[in-house]
């Protein structure tokens, strides 16, 4: 099982970024796939979580209309677009899953259990 996050980088408040997540060793028609981001000095925080057997997604407070999560299985890829950056959305961002279970909710809540590596998100003027 792998997970290849890309996409991070410096963008301007205000601005919009889209995260990728190329995964490997299995298909995304089951399990429940997420992003989670690390800030320095906050707990790691589950923002946007996908049930690829139902399509049903869950984001957390703070993202929940800015962010879009979406996946392309013919290319067995996740995406996070992210619009209206703010520089509290900074930090390091991961693709992660849990192949075990299907719900979006439990994964951004619990937490998964396999993880890619992250992806540096900079916002800031």
């Amino acid at each position: 099982v792998q997970l290849q996050a890309s996409g991070g980088g410096l963008v301007k408040p205000g601005g919009s970024l889209t995260l990728s997540c190329v995964v490997s060793g299995f298909t995304l028609n089951r399990p429940a796939i997420g992003w989670f981001r690390q800030a320095p000095g906050k707990e790691r925080e589950g923002v946007s979580c996908l049930s690829t057997l139902n399509d049903i997604t869950h984001y957390s407070d703070s993202v929940k209309g800015r962010f879009t999560i979406s996946r392309d299985a013919a290319k067995n890829t996740v995406y996070l677009k992210m619009d209206d950056l703010r520089p509290d959305d900074s930090g390091i961002y991961y693709c992660a899953t849990d192949l075990g279970h299907s719900s979006s909710y439990a994964l951004c809540t619990r937490g998964p259990r396999e993880w890619g590596q992250g992806t540096l998100v900079t916002v800031s003027s």
